[in-house]
């Protein structure tokens, strides 16, 4: 690693070079990012991580057609990403990382949309990314832990943009990328549910969504997700029990912690203390509303009670008052009837 510094030359990438891999890494370089790269037709790894670049996510990038890896973490980029430019963007990369920046800002959906390497089926043969020369190598967050990937095998894929401010909700198409291994937003502002469609990422190994605020159940189709080996889903405003079966079972406190809402294990709030509470809660008002309509038809009741006897007091007592009750009431009409029918 070196400690080079100042700003990169804007016109160092000539036109038709045969650059495939850029490696600076772990320098002090600031300014911007030189649009020169867009000359870099035969670039397949792109690696400035670690300095102190800064200005708007460089889209122009989109167009280099042999892209695999984007690591801009580790500078001073800010700002929203906004939609692509051009018609098939980045649709050959495989590692994106845009960790501990400023973006702001949705999440790129459609930029997820056309990452075709990630929505590629598995496959059993394992090769590595510049087998013809020289291997890559990169440094990579992985599990929580960053590892130098001596070789990048060339089936590895993972997304890290986690210490940022994005917002707003997880987009659903990121479940079209089913050969993800790696997926990480923790540290951001995120709000929303969960999608049940991350449930269809089967190749997925880490899931980090910890440190966001968000809310409502986790789904139980991420059991699905067989191969996963470590979630964090701390911190969030997440409620209702955690789901059981398969990986989920060997996950501990720590992916779960700071979600006042959750319940079941490995917590030690039990789901099932809660529904019975809900239940005394709801036969309480039941019993409170029978009483309460109760009530009513005794005063009911007690009203009609008093009402008569006081009618009857008065027909005793004056026949004008009681003749004129019956005027009101229509008394005379029934009385006529009633004679009528006994005639």
């Amino acid at each position: 690693m070196n400690k080079f510094h100042g700003t990169i030359p804007t016109k160092l990438f000539a036109k038709k070079n045969m650059l495939r891999n850029l490696n600076l890494n772990g320098n002090e370089f600031e300014g911007s990012l030189p649009r020169s790269l867009q000359n870099c037709k035969n670039l397949e790894v792109l690696d400035i991580g670690n300095n102190r670049i800064n200005g708007t996510f460089p889209h122009w990038l989109e167009s280099l057609p042999m892209l695999q890896v984007l690591i801009l973490r580790s500078n001073k980029f800010y700002g929203s990403i906004a939609n692509p430019m051009a018609r098939f963007p980045f649709r050959k990369l495989r590692i994106l990382d845009l960790a501990h920046n400023e973006f702001s800002g949705k999440l790129p959906a459609e930029y997820f949309k056309s990452l075709m390497a990630m929505m590629e089926a598995i496959t059993t043969k394992f090769e590595y990314m510049g087998k013809d020369y020289y291997q890559d190598s990169v440094s990579i967050k992985m599990k929580g832990t960053f590892m130098e990937l001596v070789k990048i095998l060339s089936i590895f894929t993972a997304i890290d943009l986690s210490k940022n401010n994005f917002e707003g909700e997880i987009p659903k198409v990121l479940g079209n990328l089913r050969s993800l291994k790696g997926l990480n937003f923790s540290h951001n502002k995120l709000t929303g549910s969960i999608p049940p469609s991350l449930g269809n990422l089967s190749s997925l190994e880490w899931l980090d969504f910890s440190s966001n605020q968000l809310v409502g159940r986790i789904p139980q189709q991420l059991t699905d997700i067989t191969f996963l080996e470590v979630l964090n889903l701390s911190n969030n405003r997440l409620d209702g029990p955690i789901p059981t079966g398969k990986q989920f079972d060997t996950f501990g406190y720590s992916s779960y912690s700071g979600n006042m809402g959750l319940c079941g294990l490995p917590l030690t709030k039990s789901c099932s203390n809660n529904i019975d509470e809900a239940q005394k809660e709801g036969d309480e008002d039941e019993q409170t509303n029978a009483f309460d309509l109760w009530k009513i038809v005794v005063i009911g009741y007690g009203c009609g009670v008093v009402i008569g006897i006081s009618i009857g007091y008065m027909a005793l007592s004056d026949r004008r008052i009681a003749l004129f009750f019956m005027k009101k009431l229509g008394g005379e009409r029934w009385i006529r009837r009633i004679r009528r029918w006994k005639g």
